[in-house]
């Protein structure tokens, strides 16, 4: 007895299924076959790999080029995210190892202190609040001189130059802030004295006289044009020419 269901059982399908997959499978692999075909594209990119380590780099196909390019760079990349956070923890640790700047602390000693004693004792009572210690800003800011003074020295670049000249006058600012009314006079020349004298080493070869470019313009080259006519010479025994006409005869 047939069943009452007219709905067709799902047997009826697999025979369809089984053939896409086949074509399928064939399609893939006829393209497989052609692409190492003499002149298909797997076989070109394997071509263009054997011969690269002969072809050098100006030899070698452009898509190895960018390939390389990009695996360098990735790498370049990585290593210098590796040492960015290796170097700032350095930075970090030299930061914070030096001893914390109390108001007033008197830790220099001679002429240096004049100058040295006022900058800290500032930079401890302007240092309130901000994310880093009183410490770690004057060592920065002894770091920054030391820096713009050496390497106004060594290279005599303007930037470097400009650096020093702002680190000083900030520096004999904070001298004469800070410093006692009764002896602010002495120490803020004193800091200028100082910072005048290691100027002569960062701002080494500076030259604030005005360079004058002299330009010579010679103008057009004179050209004198001297026109002439040149008339061959005539044979002796030969004819004459037939328009000479004799005058009074």
């Amino acid at each position: 007895m047939a069943p009452n269901d007219p709905t067709p059982t799902a047997d009826n399908d697999h025979p369809a299924t089984k053939t896409t997959t086949k074509s399928r499978f064939a399609e893939a692999r006829a393209w497989w076959n052609e692409a190492w075909d003499e002149d298909g594209v797997l076989y070109r990119l394997w071509e263009d790999l054997r011969r690269a380590p002969d072809a050098g780099w100006h030899g070698m196909a452009n898509w190895i080029k960018a390939v390389s390019a990009v695996v360098v760079f990735s790498f370049v990349v990585l290593l210098f995210n590796g040492a960015v956070d290796v170097l700032l923890a350095a930075v970090h640790h030299i930061l914070t190892a030096v001893p914390n700047v109390q108001v007033g602390d008197n830790t220099s000693t001679g002429v240096w202190a004049t100058i040295d004693n006022p900058v800290r004792s500032y930079l401890a009572a302007h240092s309130v609040g901000l994310p880093i210690s009183a410490s770690t800003v004057y060592t920065l800011w002894q770091v920054t001189g030391l820096f713009s003074l050496i390497a106004g020295f060594i290279t005599r670049s303007n930037g470097v130059r400009l650096t020093w000249s702002a680190w000083g006058c900030a520096g004999i600012a904070m001298v004469w802030t800070t410093t006692p009314e009764a002896s602010r006079t002495v120490a803020t020349a004193i800091a200028v004295l100082a910072w005048t004298f290691t100027s002569t080493f960062a701002l080494r070869g500076l030259n604030l006289r005005p360079r004058v470019f002299t330009t010579i313009h010679t103008g057009a080259p004179q050209v004198t044009v001297q026109p002439q006519i040149h008339i061959p010479a005539q044979p002796d025994n030969g004819p004459g020419p037939d328009n000479v006409r004799q005058i009074n005869r």
